[in-house]
């Protein structure tokens, strides 16, 4: 028996909605997203040094991976099934050799077994130039790197994931170069995700790759596609940028609010609909907000993901709460993802024979990138020498090296013995040594550069070979800080009307890293020498030569006086 007859239940679910029940409010969706930033090819496991909100003092452990990456977003997808997992930029580049031997498709093809589905685009996607970033995207085998491209898979695909870039632009079309965005239906929500890139990225690539191509600036070109996207039935609005900045606070806590940086006016420049920015470059972690809109980044090299769940009106498309949580991705924590871990393996065993064929014996464990008062490194110091004795037989006096060109100490085992991959993974770019001629007042333009590069945003100290050094002040004017009579080269002061043949990577030739003087040289000549052989062979004749290469200390050829 039930409580109401049939007849009686029908009318009053008739009047029921006659009164308006069709239209009461339906209770929020819940959307999540997973993002990524800076994965830079890291295949495996690296050091993580980090604050938490959950413990005192730096704290360090073994994180990343994508066999780590990929568990955890298979864990998480099987509580949401509608789960995004998205990028902002540099996936790829400047990575370590088990990717970068291979042209990066092991970790393009890895990320998009992981089910990444959208990113922007980073700098570093445009390292090998726009053809090469587009052969990347939608595969092939035809490459400026030959000897690379699809070496790892005979058939290279492509990546299985969207790249996005409202903010550059082909000169030839006067449309974005790649899609500006991407419109995914989620749980019957259409929701809208924009990519861009750092409008500086032409200062710190290489002109020659990405000739008719203009990066605008971010939050005009975003705004921009908002309209398009509205007409396309886009509800919910998600930014996914290759541009950042950095606090103070740990990387975990809840809305930090001292974030400072480029990010923060793009964000503050936003249509008021986008309320969810993931963010990339500055290598930094944190969850902050801006003027009430959520901005995260998840650091580095798969070290970090951020997890951030929207609460959402789905006839509306009103956006609810935001929670985000940024997540260590600690080795084992996760049933693993079987594809993926057995690709790993592979492409491990792929690469090990290369990776661990010796090199030299060194003088310490770990040769770095700590900067003195004068912002001179110990690493620095030793690739400008190997650049110098790589062409010293061709006139060059002065080898100079890029601060942002090293992407990582270079660590060796017990054995003092370094490695084919661990110069590899110092020296990922695979550029090559170019000599040309700058006269002396050209040289001195150059290192006042140092402090007002056009387009960049802090210091970059040139690291410089054995034989040239300077002082400088750094209380003077910019444009004056360099000790006029402290530059010399040899022992004697250097002469303003001379002519010196130097020496650096191609992309400093063409003015990369923001500093121009190298743009003006003259005389110019790739000499085809990479810059990764000629470190290898200066290891290697200091090793001969029983004088073993590295020190706890920089050499002292650039100093500061109060």
């Amino acid at each position: 028996m039930t409580l109401f007859s049939r007849p009686l239940c029908a009318a009053l679910a008739a009047a029921f909605l006659s009164a308006g029940c069709a239209t009461r409010p339906t209770a929020p969706i819940e959307i999540n997203l997973v993002a990524l930033n800076d994965f830079h090819g890291h295949l495996d496991a690296t050091k993580f040094q980090y604050n938490s909100i959950h413990a005192s003092g730096q704290q360090t452990a073994q994180a990343g991976g994508i066999d780590t990456i990929a568990a955890a977003v298979q864990a998480w997808r099987r509580e949401d099934k509608e789960l995004l997992f998205v990028g902002a930029g540099d996936l790829i580049g400047a990575s370590p050799a088990m990717s970068s031997m291979w042209a990066d498709e092991p970790a393009l093809e890895a990320l998009s077994m992981a089910g990444m589905r959208i990113s922007s685009v980073g700098n570093h996607e445009f390292d090998n130039g726009r053809a090469e970033l587009l052969r990347q995207q939608r595969g092939g085998c035809e490459s400026v790197r030959p000897e690379k491209a699809c070496q790892f898979s005979k058939d290279f695909r492509g990546a299985g994931f969207t790249y996005l870039a409202a903010n550059v632009i082909d000169d030839a079309t006067g449309k974005p170069f790649l899609p500006a965005y991407r419109i995914e239906d989620v749980k019957g929500v259409k929701v809208g995700l924009i990519g861009a890139v750092l409008r500086n990225t032409a200062s710190v690539v290489l002109a020659s790759g990405i000739v008719g191509l203009t990066f605008e600036d971010e939050a005009s070109a975003i705004n921009r596609v908002i309209p398009a996207m509205r007409a396309e039935g886009a509800q919910v609005f998600v930014v996914l940028i290759h541009e950042g900045g950095h606090t103070p606070e740990p990387f975990d806590k809840p809305d930090c609010s001292a974030l400072k940086g480029p990010v923060v006016d793009i964000v503050k420049k936003l249509d008021p609909a986008i309320r969810v920015i993931v963010s990339g470059h500055s290598h930094t972690g944190f969850q902050c907000k801006v003027d009430g809109r959520v901005v995260t980044q998840g650091e580095m090299g798969g070290h970090v993901l951020s997890r951030i769940k929207m609460m959402v009106d789905p006839a509306s498309g009103a956006v609810g709460d935001i929670a985000v949580r940024n997540v260590i991705m600690k080795p084992g924590e996760y049933p693993p993802d079987a594809r993926v871990s057995a690709f790993l393996k592979q492409a491990k065993e792929r690469s090990e024979a290369a990776l661990a064929r010796p090199v030299a014996r060194v003088a310490v464990r770990s040769i770095h990138r700590k900067e003195s008062p004068g912002g001179e490194t110990v690493l620095g110091g030793l690739i400008a020498d190997a650049v110098l004795a790589a062409t010293r037989s061709q006139g060059v006096q002065i080898g100079f090296m890029n601060m942002g060109g090293m992407r990582q100490d270079l660590d060796v085992e017990a054995s003092l013995t370094a490695t084919y991959g661990d110069v590899q993974i110092v020296l990922p770019f695979g550029n090559t040594i170019v000599a040309m001629d700058m006269s002396g007042a050209q040289i001195r333009a150059l290192l006042e550069q140092q402090w007002a590069r056009p387009g960049a945003s802090s210091v970059s100290v040139l690291q410089v070979s054995d034989g040239f050094s300077y002082r400088w002040n750094k209380d003077a004017p910019r444009g004056q800080r360099v000790m006029r009579d402290s530059v010399t080269l040899n022992g004697k002061a250097l002469d303003d009307a001379a002519i010196y043949r130097v020496a650096g990577n191609n992309f400093l030739a063409e003015g990369g890293d923001s500093f121009p003087a190298f743009a003006a040289a003259a005389n110019k000549r790739d000499t085809q020498i990479r810059d990764i052989d000629a470190v290898v062979q200066f290891l290697v004749q200091r090793d001969k030569a029983g004088k073993p290469a590295g020190s706890d200390t920089p050499p002292g050829r650039i100093g500061t006086v109060q």
